[in-house]
């Protein structure tokens, strides 16, 4: 009954959609916890959750009202199906968004400045004013050799641990500094 309610709410919601009584981006939430599942819209990613789920709890239900159970074992049995449908909606929403990640990709082309803030290992024998490179890790796995530099006197060394905290365009050369305190 959750999960009925649940979809009759999304079915509503594209209903307007489709009626264009609101715009399609205004419950997707920008970047965070209401992005939805790996960059695609929240209105896309939660209406499919919630229709797998709902399917889901529905084909468990219609096997729990085979058997013949007491009451406490059947609410038992029953919360039980609510969690076991609501993985496999997860799941199955996974497997659909997984492939729609690349027709709503970044906004934005990549950057040199999304690496600001990252953790980045020093890759040359010392980091000084006009000298140094290290190794960062930008958000999809890939690493990167960039040039960097450190303000003040320090002791980084190849091997040491730094965050790039900003971006010299004109120099093309990050600032870092010590991530041991």
């Amino acid at each position: 009954m959750l999960f009925s309610f649940l979809l009759i709410v999304v079915i509503g919601y594209w209903l307007l959609a489709l009626l264009g009584a609101f715009d399609l981006d205004e419950f997707d939430g920008g970047e965070g916890l209401l992005a939805g599942f790996g960059g695609v819209p929240l209105s896309i990613s939660l209406s499919l959750l919630i229709a797998f789920t709902w399917f889901a709890s529905l084909a468990g239900t219609v096997l729990l009202d085979d058997l013949e159970l007491s009451t406490p074992s059947r609410i038992g049995f029953g919360a039980g199906v609510v969690a076991v449908a609501l993985v496999l909606g997860t799941l199955g929403t996974r497997v659909i968004v997984v492939p729609l990640r690349r027709v709503f990709g970044p906004a934005k082309e990549p950057s040199r400045r999304d690496f600001i803030g990252r953790a980045a290992v020093i890759r040359t024998s010392s980091v000084t004013h006009d000298f140094g490179q290290a190794e960062v890790a930008a958000a999809d796995g890939s690493t990167a050799i960039v040039d960097v530099r450190q303000a003040g006197q320090g002791n980084l060394t190849a091997g040491s641990r730094v965050v790039l905290y900003d971006y010299d365009s004109e120099g093309e050369f990050f600032w870092v500094e010590s991530l041991d305190i």
